[in-house]
């Protein structure tokens, strides 16, 4: 599963990490993603997002049937 959120559009930061002997080695810190089924009453099926938790907290702001219109509009399929 890709660290990327389908509703916010989040994805990996990069950056280093400096030890106590200020030695710098890469790292990256993935945003919080989870997969959510969620229930379409307009066209009666459930589909499955990979979405941050602000994304989370999107859909429960919005709807999920705006935020999935919002997505469609981005030329992804769901």
């Amino acid at each position: 599963m890709s660290a990327h959120c389908q509703v916010t559009g989040r994805s990996p930061s990069f950056g280093r990490t400096v030890s106590h002997s200020h030695v710098r080695t890469s790292r990256r810190w993935d945003p919080n993603i989870q997969r959510k089924t969620y229930f379409l009453p307009s066209e009666g099926r459930r589909i499955t997002l990979s979405v941050s938790a602000k994304g989370i907290k999107t859909i429960d702001r919005d709807g999920i049937e705006s935020v999935v219109a919002r997505i469609r509009a981005g030329g992804v399929r769901i």
